[in-house]
C-alpha cells in the first residue's frame, strides 16, 4: 500500500530566487476525477508520464499510488479527458537532510510558489528553510486539483 505524508508551504519569492537551482522539470498535469474523496491525475514530467491515484486521507496521511505509463498514453489521456491543465516548473532542493519539491506555477495561479516535503511520520521533526513562509497543508485553496475547478 502506498502512503504519502506531506506538508505544504508558501514560498517567499525573493528568498527562493537566491537558492533556486538552475534547472527544474516542466510539469503538465490534468485530473481525470475531481471527486472530493479521491483524485486521479495524469502528469507529464519532461519525457515521462504518470498516472496517480490519491484519496482524501486523514490528517497529513493519505493513500497514494503512482504508476509510470507510456508518454504517448499520458498525452492522449490529457488531451482526451482533461479540459484544463496545470503548468508548473518543479525544482528539487535538499535542505537539512530533507528533499523539498518547490513548484513555481505558470498556469493557473501564475507566480504562486509552493514547497512540499514528504515525511516518514506525521510527527517527524524537520527544519524549515528561510524561504518557506506560511504552512498551507490541508488548505483546499492550494490543492492542485482545486486550482482547475
Amino acid at each position: 500500500m502506498g502512503v504519502e505524508i506531506e506538508r505544504k508551504f508558501l514560498v517567499d519569492e525573493k528568498l527562493w530566487k537566491a537558492v533556486q537551482p538552475a534547472e527544474g522539470k516542466q510539469l503538465k498535469q490534468g485530473y481525470l476525477s475531481h471527486d472530493p474523496a479521491k483524485t486521479i491525475r495524469v502528469r507529464i514530467a519532461d519525457n515521462q508520464s504518470f498516472l496517480t491515484i490519491k484519496n482524501k486521507g486523514n490528517g497529513l496521511k493519505r493513500l497514494e499510488y503512482e504508476y509510470e505509463i507510456p508518454l504517448a498514453e499520458g498525452e492522449e489521456l490529457l488531451q482526451s479527458f482533461c479540459k484544463r491543465f496545470i503548468h508548473k516548473t518543479r525544482f528539487e532542493i535538499r535542505f537539512s537532510g530533507k528533499l523539498w519539491e518547490v513548484d513555481v506555477f505558470i498556469k493557473p495561479m501564475n507566480g504562486l510558489i509552493l514547497a512540499e516535503i514528504e515525511l516518514t511520520d506525521e510527527h517527524e521533526d524537520f527544519e524549515l528553510p528561510n524561504w518557506v513562509t506560511d504552512e498551507v497543508t490541508g488548505n483546499p485553496t492550494y490543492y492542485n486539483a482545486n486550482m482547475l475547478l
